[in-house]
């Protein structure tokens, strides 16, 4: 005996937008220099269909202190540096849209 199946429901759906592994890696990277100096304790990594996102968090509790998105290729394949609600850098390679990370920290006193 035969079911009718309708094929819509066996079609792969589409992939989610993830970083490569040399993107993850570089990512890493510079995360584990900045744990290193005591600046970024943990990070999570989002997935989606329109962009894949690292998050950076002072601490497990806070809001991520940096988001470093990956947008989807039809939108232009750029990336993107964001703090809080404040885009810090937009690029369409990743290494230049890390600069952002090299510039010096300066002591600000008042």
């Amino acid at each position: 005996m035969s079911a009718v199946v309708r094929i819509k429901d066996f079609r792969r759906r589409a992939p989610y937008l993830h970083f490569t592994r040399a993107e993850l890696n570089r990512l890493l990277g510079l995360y584990a220099s900045r744990v290193i100096r005591g600046e970024w304790r943990d990070y999570a990594i989002n997935l989606g269909p329109d962009a894949a996102s690292f998050m950076v968090f002072a601490s497990s509790q806070e809001q991520p202190q940096f988001v470093i998105s990956k947008q989807e290729k039809a939108k232009g394949g750029r990336y993107v540096v964001s703090s809080r609600a404040l885009k810090l850098k937009q690029s369409a390679d990743l290494e230049d849209a890390l600069t952002v990370f090299d510039r010096p920290i300066k002591l600000v006193s008042g």
